[in-house]
């Protein structure tokens, strides 16, 4: 029985490898690439995808895997079901009226961060940021994640973060990132500029359940909609919405 539940796990742990190779690449992989990254034998790849196809969880086209429509079905019961989404749609109703910015709630995954929930302001982003997007713990909002991880998982942040620069191409010294990690844990919140996006800037701030830290809440907007003047204010409008949002969890 020992050996019948230890080969399950094997085979679970495989299949989650795959699907998440799957989640990092959107257009799509060929079966060997999908080996590859996943540290699969192609034979073995070949028959998780070929499950995994069956259930809707996987699609292929033009011998490319990719993720299947059949995913859509768990990320709905998360959504519909999480009490952080569902306590934080109001907190962020009334942020993004406050200010008038794009407002979100990340929560990491790994050494990424994924939004959430998400409302958008009176003046909205040129970019689009659709829920479930997959984004890095070292810039923006990533950072307030970031700065709560043990030493090991920051390293890994910046392992895995390559090149490890600012949306514009600036190199980021590592040593300053740390100190702005300790920063970050004594202030509760981050200012980011220009870091993933250019020309954006945003505000970000801890949310808590107990003596943890659960998500990064945000407002974003452009270096007009997002003045350098307001920074003091929806700073401290974002920090409010973060305990808020404690409160009602």
């Amino acid at each position: 029985m020992a050996e019948s539940n230890a080969s399950t796990m094997r085979s679970l742990d495989r299949a989650i490898d795959v699907l998440e190779v799957l989640e990092a690449a959107p257009h799509g992989l060929r079966l060997s690439e999908i080996a590859r990254r996943s540290g699969l034998h192609v034979a073995t790849a070949q028959r998780i995808l070929g499950a995994l196809e069956t259930r809707g969880r996987v699609e292929r086209e033009d011998n490319r895997y990719r993720a299947g429509v059949g995913l859509l079905f768990g990320a709905h019961a998360f959504l519909t079901g999480s009490p952080l989404v569902l306590n934080a749609r109001p907190v962020l109703q009334d942020l993004a009226a406050e200010t008038g910015l794009a407002s979100s709630v990340f929560v990491r995954t790994g050494t990424s961060r994924a939004v959430i929930a998400r409302v958008e302001g009176s003046n909205p982003l040129r970019y689009e940021l659709p829920v479930g997007e997959r984004l890095p713990l070292h810039l923006g909002a990533g950072k307030v994640l970031a700065a709560y991880l043990p030493e090991s998982l920051q390293q890994r942040v910046v392992d895995e973060a390559v090149p490890f620069v600012t949306a514009s191409g600036v190199e980021i010294d590592v040593e300053a990132w740390r100190e702005a990690l300790v920063t970050i844990r004594a202030r509760g919140y981050v200012v980011s500029e220009g870091e993933r996006v250019i020309g954006a800037r945003s505000v970000a701030a801890a949310v808590r359940l107990g003596d943890d830290v659960v998500a990064a809440l945000q407002v974003a907007g452009t270096t007009e909609t997002f003045p350098e003047s307001r920074i003091e204010a929806w700073s401290a409008a974002v920090r409010n919405a973060a305990s808020a949002l404690s409160r009602r969890l």
